[in-house]
């Protein structure tokens, strides 16, 4: 009897220890740390198998213009990437993640570790991101690499601000397009932090 209460108490604890971690990013990643300004940020993924998004990021049918739906290479040269590709920007001490979207949006939540820089002020702020101003605009040459992401597929905040940073001189092989933006981060359940 004392043993068949201890195999059900093992049976429900490592079961319980299954549960914690029952929706992981990847079959061998179930959480990953990545340094913000505000400190070390664990992103993972909501553990509640009956979530869904809702509100603003639940909306299919909006209206073109202004929301059409984006193409996947906003750029010749430019690639594009999904979250796990994004992680692994976001924990490359060299490369700049960029939140692209206006600040309303940026302060209404962001992935964690994203600098923002609104797509209306992208030319502005190329220092940020490795250039140097110089007599006629910009010298890319020791430009980052970075990763631009908005709200979604229906998004033109982050292709818009590719296409300038490329007329601009940045070189189109260090931008990378996170396409799915805020709205698949959302869809996957993945940590979503204030704007920082």
């Amino acid at each position: 009897m004392k043993n068949l209460a201890l195999a059900i108490a093992l049976t429900l604890a490592a079961g319980a220890a299954l549960a914690e971690t029952e929706v992981n990013i990847t079959k061998n990643m179930p959480t990953v740390t990545v340094e913000t300004r505000n400190g070390p940020v664990e992103i993972s993924r909501i553990q509640d198998t009956t979530h869904k998004i809702g509100g603003e990021w639940a909306l299919t049918s909006r209206p073109c213009p202004d929301f059409c739906i984006q193409p996947n290479t906003p750029a010749a040269g430019v690639t594009t990437i999904g979250e796990l590709e994004l992680i692994e920007m976001l924990q490359d001490p060299e490369a700049v993640v960029v939140d692209s979207r206006t600040s309303d949006w940026f302060q209404g939540g962001t992935i964690p570790g994203a600098t923002n820089i609104p797509y209306t002020y992208v030319l502005d702020e190329l220092g940020q991101l490795g250039c140097a101003p110089d007599f006629d605009g910009w010298d890319c040459s020791e430009a980052k690499p970075v990763a631009l992401f908005c709200n979604g597929i229906w998004c033109g905040q982050s292709p818009t601000a590719i296409r300038n940073m490329i007329e601009a001189g940045y070189p189109a092989e260090r931008i990378s397009y996170y396409r799915g933006g805020m709205q698949v981060w959302r869809l996957l359940g993945l940590t979503v932090t204030g704007g920082e």
